[in-house]
């Protein structure tokens, strides 16, 4: 018989939301009912963490920014113990299962999922996946990518006392409109979003990334994370690592002027790690020498977060 072309089967674990037991999923069985918020109402939290040679990349940031989106959404706090315990064991299956790869062919995704829970008990339900990244992104990584700039639809000045109901820097599974912006960009001949205030040019974040600004004389810039910007993993650790390497590095306001005028713009996520935006709304943008030099740094500082 011939090799299957179905995607190999994830690993899932579901985790006990108050610190029990964690325990394996057949990936074949359903396990969210149809009362739960993330089917209801897309309420609920996430967070995806890279997975290299059999390690998760960033642990302590990740987690970090769990805890604050479950507060944001006044969630139960997910607790630290049983999630690490949880994700050592599926990667562990993982590996185990697809044969211990080693190389970037090995790494993988691993997303944590908690939401409100089934109307009828109010218990949050949570899990963990772990499968093979999406293969577009080595792509992205080596030919870059299309972006084009555009408003989300709505606005939230900082520090606005009107909306503070609205979970704005939490990582939410409210993703629709995210997804909706990115077919359109698809479907125009863009490969992503950048958003921006169209009010004033400020720029906000991609579609699922975190915006960095190269600069000449080694400057490293990043939109300030607020309300409207959720503070990325990724970016933080580059800015730890590079700072150690003599990089300046800053976050602050940035307009999409920056974008024309750096010497390079890269898009920054966990599982997809750094891909540089090589036209911006139909434009070209230049091509730096130090291309290779900023890929190299952005796995160096993912490589500096791997216990």
């Amino acid at each position: 018989m011939g090799q299957s072309l179905l995607p190999p089967q994830p690993v899932i674990y579901l985790v006990e939301p108050f610190g029990g037991s964690v325990r394996r999923q057949n990936a074949n069985m359903p396990h969210i009912f149809w009362d739960d918020a993330a089917v209801t109402r897309g309420d609920g939290i996430f967070e995806t963490i890279l997975v290299r040679s059999g390690k998760p990349v960033n642990l302590e940031k990740h987690l970090a920014r769990f805890r604050r989106s479950a507060q944001s959404l006044d969630l139960p706090d997910p607790g630290r113990d049983h999630w690490l315990a949880a994700t050592m064991e599926a990667i562990a299956d993982y590996s185990r299962e697809r044969g211990d790869a080693t190389g970037e062919s090995s790494d993988a995704s691993c997303v944590w999922t908690m939401t409100r829970g089934r109307e009828s008990t109010g218990v949050p339900t949570a899990w963990l996946t772990v499968r093979p990244p999406n293969p577009e992104f080595a792509r992205q990584r080596k030919r870059g990518v299309k972006a084009m700039t555009t408003g989300r639809g709505f606005s939230v000045e900082r520090g606005d006392a009107e909306v503070p109901w609205l979970a704005l820097g939490a990582k939410t599974l409210n993703y629709a409109a995210t997804m909706a912006a990115l077919r359109w960009a698809r479907e125009h001949g863009f490969d992503d979003v950048i958003y921006i205030d169209p009010a004033t040019g400020r720029v906000l974040e991609g579609a699922t990334s975190t915006v960095l600004v190269v600069k000449g004389g080694g400057r490293l810039r990043t939109p300030e994370a607020g309300p409207d910007i959720l503070p990325g993993t990724t970016v933080q650790a580059l800015f730890d690592h590079a700072s150690a390497k003599g990089w300046r590095c800053k976050s602050k306001p940035l307009y999409v002027d920056d974008l024309h005028s750096a010497e390079s713009v890269w898009l920054l996520s966990s599982v997809r790690r750094g891909v540089r935006v090589t036209h911006l709304d139909g434009r070209e943008l230049t091509t730096p020498g130090n291309v290779k030099e900023i890929a190299k740094l952005i796995d160096a500082s993912l490589a500096a977060q791997t216990p």
